[in-house]
């Protein structure tokens, strides 16, 4: 029987709120029960609050671990940008894996390994990466916007040992 491990990721601790990586592991799991693979439960690995624009992340880098032994044939994700934001990082796990005899899957991408199959990671992958520089710009431009209007607090709270006095 082929031995399948399981990656999710989210990145805001809004989505870690929401748990929408649950969602994704469920997805994966019933992924892994249609094809009929061997999933042992200590082989789900989560990463919840970590950014895909990094590579040092808990979860994957026991994933990797677990992968150099030989002993996973098969590396379910939700999709390429939740292995990584970056093409490049995609690109190396997947050829890392793939070097150890085990090849990643995505329930939402590219099933196969035809050349078209890998222009479309390619590009997913171009994408995803072209999207958090997308929604970090909007961040920094939101923040500089409610700091130059007075709205936010450059500190974010008061420090450390002193409260606000609402009623002065």
């Amino acid at each position: 029987m082929t031995s399948a491990a399981i990656y999710a990721r989210v990145s805001s601790a809004r989505q870690k709120k929401d748990q929408t990586i649950g969602s994704q592991t469920a997805a994966l799991r019933a992924h892994a029960s249609a094809l009929h693979l061997e999933l042992p439960e200590e082989w789900v690995f989560e990463d919840e609050g970590h950014s895909g624009a990094t590579l040092v992340r808990p979860a994957l880098e026991r994933l990797r671990d677990m992968i150099a032994t030989g002993c996973v044939d098969v590396v379910l994700c939700y999709s390429p940008d939740r292995l990584a934001r970056k093409f490049a990082y995609q690109a190396l796990l997947i050829e890392e894996f793939a070097r150890s005899g085990c090849r990643v899957e995505f329930v939402k991408g590219p099933r196969g390994d035809s050349p078209e199959d890998q222009l479309l990671i390619q590009f997913q992958g171009m994408f995803a990466e072209y999207e958090k520089a997308q929604l970090m710009e909007r961040y920094r431009r939101g923040k500089t916007y409610r700091a130059r209007t007075g709205s936010v607090n450059v500190l974010g709270g008061a420090p450390f040992g002193y409260r606000y006095d609402s009623g002065a």
